[in-house]
């Protein structure tokens, strides 16, 4: 699995550092190519010297040093890699990782970075608690970069524990090799472009009021998420939602039904779309330019008109993608409801699910549908959405062929 893989390892300034030569030598024994840069802190507690007996490798650890830059630079350094493994990512690292800080050759390297990082944190557990530190974290994520811990145990101060220890050596092992298996997966997507919408719609009643659905976007996330992981080229059009963006998806965020209407077709050509999110299939027929004032004994009188049948227009326009998936949330007659979007949307398949309160499943992690087509109805058993996403792109995939 690792035979031949190139991996860089960015030495951060912990005293978990000495670990991080268990994983050089782990590596190495695997096969693979390990170069190493330490950063300024990181020299500290390991030694060039010792780095380098393991790795068999030059050690970089100075960004103005004439003689590295010369040698190999360190835009090729970060770029010439498969893997890049940040370990002990320390809070100050981490910090400086999320605002983009290249104040020495490994933060420089990272900030020029076109492969993978995975980071390893390692810190005090309050100060891997800390909100700025969270941010921090959250914010690598969301750019894409992924974490192998931290691992919850006795920390170096005397009678402290929490979480914040970095992982075992051979756990950040397995963390590697899982993610070189993965990416040696087949990409059944690729070269083909998904359209995947949403969350909620809200539509606006007076500056501070509007009406909306219930709707997590967690399982329009996760169809997207499984669609990039199956390496199509993907695009997200979102309602409002407090969940993260998949990684390696193009996010467009919309908060109307005519804003995901114009989204949508703008988004186009796609090879396959689903419709998922729960759009508002009303909108107040006058906007307030003020809030609406309370009067006592007084409701104001609010009238609707019908919003765009986002899923219908795509079904019946020239621009239909091959495959289109559109979603029925019902609280009865789940079935019955779902054939009859079936047979007037235009779409190949209708995912039927319960959302009536005692299923749990707006804002819940796992789903129960139903996916029929002019072959039928499937039943499927009760999965994560994670998993009920999963499902559905190898569905899309098949049918794209």
């Amino acid at each position: 699995m690792l035979a031949g893989k190139r991996i860089l390892i960015v030495i951060g300034g912990g005293i978990a550092a000495y670990k991080v030569l268990e994983v050089i030598r782990r590596l190495k024994e695997r096969g693979a190519a390990v170069r190493v840069i330490l950063t300024r802190s990181g020299k500290e507690f390991v030694t060039p010297m010792t780095v380098g007996a393991l790795s068999g490798e030059k050690v970089f650890s100075d960004l103005f040093d004439p003689t590295e830059e010369q040698d190999i630079g360190h835009i090729v350094l970060s770029r010439d890699t498969d893997l890049i493994l940040v370990a002990p990512a320390t809070a100050n690292l981490i910090a400086r990782m999320a605002n983009g800080i290249a104040d020495e050759l490994a933060t420089a390297s990272l900030l020029a970075a076109a492969a993978p990082i995975i980071v390893c944190p390692a810190m005090n557990q309050r100060m891997w608690a800390h909100p700025a530190t969270q941010r921090n974290a959250a914010q690598l994520a969301a750019d894409g970069v992924r974490f192998i811990g931290p691992a919850e145990g006795r920390m170096a101060e005397r009678n402290e524990a929490g979480v914040g220890r970095l992982t075992e050596p051979v756990e950040i092992l397995a963390g590697v090799e899982a993610f070189f298996a993965e990416a040696a997966e087949p990409k059944p997507l690729a070269g083909r472009h998904v359209l995947v919408t949403s969350g909620p719609t809200i539509e606006p009643i007076d500056p501070v009021r509007f009406i909306t659905n219930r709707s997590s976007g967690k399982q329009g996330h996760a169809i997207a998420a499984a669609a990039a992981r199956a390496g199509a080229r993907v695009t997200l059009v979102s309602g409002p939602v407090a969940i993260p963006d998949p990684e390696g998806v193009d996010v467009v965020r919309v908060e109307t039904a005519a804003e995901m209407l114009t989204a949508v077709f703008a988004a186009l050509p796609a090879d396959a779309a689903v419709m998922a999110a729960a759009v508002s299939d009303w909108r107040p027929a006058d906007v307030a330019s003020e809030k609406i004032k309370k009067a006592a004994g007084h409701a104001p009188p609010l009238s609707f008109i019908e919003n765009p049948d986002i899923l219908a227009t795509l079904g019946h326009d020239a621009q239909r993608p091959k495959i289109l998936v559109g979603f029925a949330a019902e609280t009865t007659d789940v079935e019955t409801n779902a054939a009859c979007k079936l047979a007037t949307k235009g779409a190949d398949y209708i995912v039927a699910n319960d959302v009536s309160p005692a299923g749990g499943v707006f804002g819940g992690d796992r789903n129960s549908v139903r996916v029929l087509s002019s072959a039928g109805v499937d039943i499927w058993p009760t999965l994560s959405k994670d998993k009920v996403a999963e499902r559905l792109i190898s569905l899309i995939a098949e049918q794209l062929g």
